[in-house]
Order: structure tokens, then sequence, then C-alpha cells
């Protein structure tokens, strides 16, 4: 592809979801729709003045990196941990509740049973990308609800992983020692991570602190190394990234990095909601069609009543249990990635795999129309 391809679509992208984002804000309608609305008008399956998204989506990535970066940034080791040992119950609970819906509903449509407890699997987590986008910042780093929420995506991005580790595993012994490593992986990662800006970042950051350029460019290369390492040890970019941001999180110009980084993370997750809006294709029968519209609609009030009804057993304030809910109703964009890997290794048909993505897309729409009106 040739530097004026790219700039064409850039230009096409940015400027169409300027012009119909205008038009929603000017109708009272959340953004995040405009920008997944002109992935479905631009994208192949609509009038395909980009026939090929997967670029974009390529380096929309970026943007999922840096947003787990900043958190990580801004939530302190200590705090992280307990954070984890409070949330874990909720997360494999509620994930355990959503499985088993989304598998039922499976066998509702008459698929086979590989392909309904993909299904389940699949639809088992909430979008780290939209569910963190739509929060607002002060919150998200410096309230409780933004803490707990927080901790419940990371916690369910780790069981993904998981997932997909068994989805693409070709036998069990080989799953469990691949898991095993997994674990020896992750903590290396976050031990040389830490040791690292021990002894590298923090005395380059004190030294050339004031030249803002060299902040912005050391902590960029921090946040791009720790993801490709994790990548190459079998860890996601995101987590990779997210430990980046945690072991620079003592560092005593976290905030002020935090704050640089923001606007490039916003160009790359237009980009990301681009995507997701390209990828839809309609190419269905018509009752998977509808039954994955309807099966979206209500995946979103079933998870809000489910995590509703955990919380209310926790210690926490009646404010989050009645607001966190609502900001984790839709499901994760990890079911569209688990879908694709099943269908790239023949395990489920091309037709649940459309299911999934478009029911995935439906939960994205209803949960952000919720969010934004009940907490705008």
């Amino acid at each position: 592809m040739n530097l004026h391809s790219i700039l064409l679509e850039l230009t096409l992208i940015i400027v169409g979801a300027a012009c119909l984002g205008t038009l929603f804000l000017y109708a009272k309608q959340p953004i995040i729709i405009a920008y997944i609305a002109i992935g479905m008008l631009l994208g192949p399956h609509g009038m395909a003045l980009i026939d090929d998204a997967i670029h974009i989506e390529q380096i929309a990535h970026f943007g999922v990196i840096l947003l787990l970066f900043i958190i990580g940034i801004n939530l302190q080791p200590s705090k992280f941990i307990k954070l984890f040992r409070e949330t874990s119950f909720i997360t494999l609970f509620t994930s355990l509740c959503f499985g088993i819906s989304a598998f039922l509903f499976g066998l509702l449509l008459r698929f086979d049973i590989h392909s309904s407890l993909l299904l389940g699997t699949s639809m088992m987590f909430s979008s780290t990308v939209v569910g963190l986008k739509l929060i607002p910042t002060t919150t998200l780093h410096h309230k409780r609800i933004g803490e707990v929420m927080t901790s419940i995506l990371l916690l369910q991005d780790i069981l993904a992983i998981i997932v997909i580790i068994f989805v693409t595993g070709k036998k069990s012994d080989y799953i469990l020692v691949t898991f095993g490593y997994l674990i020896v992986k992750f903590v290396l990662l976050c031990v040389l991570a830490f040791a690292g800006v021990r002894w590298v970042v923090i005395p380059l950051l004190e030294k050339f602190s004031i030249i803002q350029e060299y902040t912005f460019l050391i902590t960029l290369a921090w946040c791009l190394l720790w993801a490709e390492v994790a990548h190459l040890l079998g860890i996601s970019y995101e987590m990779g990234a997210f430990v980046a941001g945690l072991s620079i999180a003592s560092c005593p110009i976290a905030l002020v990095i935090s704050e640089h980084l923001k606007p490039l993370r916003e160009f790359f997750l237009i980009l990301f909601f681009f995507s997701v809006g390209a990828k839809l294709d309609f190419a269905l029968e018509l009752r998977l069609i509808l039954a994955a519209i309807a099966f979206g609609g209500i995946l979103v009030p079933l998870k809000i009543a489910i995590f509703g009804f955990v919380l209310q057993s926790s210690n926490e304030s009646p404010k989050l249990q009645e607001e966190l809910p609502v900001r984790l109703g839709q499901s994760s964009e990890f079911a569209i990635l688990i879908a694709f890997s099943a269908l790239s290794l023949g395990i489920i048909a091309k037709e649940v795999a459309m299911v999934i993505q478009i029911a995935t897309l439906i939960t994205f729409i209803v949960s952000t129309y919720l969010v934004t009106s009940k907490y705008p």
C-alpha cells in the first residue's frame, strides 16, 4: 500500500467521522456510534471506499495499547493487587453466568455444542475499550468506581487470553503446559519492567525531565517496548502496555505523562471504532441477523441485572452498585477475536462468527446509549 492511499483513507475516516460526529452531537447522540457508523458506511460491506480495513485495524490497535498504558500509569501497584483480590469473585461468577446464558442461546439457535460453547465463552466479557472510553477521566483515575471497573476489566482480559489459548491449542496437555509457561512469563515481564523503571527510566527522567519532548518520547518508547515484549512472550500487547504503565506509576511526573499521551490515544481510538464498524457484515440469512440483533439487545440488560445482583452482596456504595453494572453491560472486543480465531481453525462456521460479531456490535451501541443517557 502506497502513501497516497493511506493518506486518502485516513482523510476519509477523519473527515467522515468529524462530519457524522457533528450531526450526532447536534442530535444529542453518542459520538462513539458515529465512529462505528462511518466504518459501516465507508467499509467493505458499505460503500467500499475503504475495501480492506485490516491495516486500519492494525494501526488502530495502538490506541488500545495507549489506553491500557495510561490506566496503568494512574494506578499504584499496591492498590492494583488489593483491587484484584476484591473483585476476583465478582469477575469469575458474572463471567460464568454470561457464558451459560450465551451457551443456552446458541442451543436455542440450533448451533452444535462446540459452536454454542464458543458463543458462550466469547460473550463472557465486557469491553475494555468501550467501558473505559465512556467513563470520565477524573472518575476513572480518582474514584472508587473507576478503580473497581479497571480491575474487573483487566481480570476479564486475562480470562479472555486464557480462552484464546484453549481455543487455539491442539492438545489438552499442551494447553496446560502453555498456561503454566504463560504465568511464568507474566511474572518475568513484571519483574523486568519494574527493574527497568528503577534502574533506567527514573534516573533518565530525573536528569532530563525538564525537556518535555524527551519525557514524551521515553515513556512512549517504554509503553511500546513492553507491549512488544509481552506479545513475543505470548501475552497480549494490552497486558504488556498495562504492566509498563503500572511500573512507571511511581514516577513523580506520571500524571503529567498521562496527560501528554491522551490526545494521541483519542486519535487511534477513532480508528479502532471505525474498524469495528467496517468489519460488520450482514451477509447472513434473515433469521440469524434478527437473532443476533435480539440477542445483543437482550444481553445488555441481562449483564446489568447480573452485575447488579452480585454487587448487592458487596460492601460497595449504592451509587457504585447502580452505576457500575450499566458501564459494564456490553460484550467485549475479545469476542470478535475469539470468533475469528475459531473460524480460521475451522472450529465454527462463518454464520456463527457473524452472529457473534453482530451481537457484539449491538451491545456496543445499546450500552453506549444507556451510559451516555444515564451518566452524561
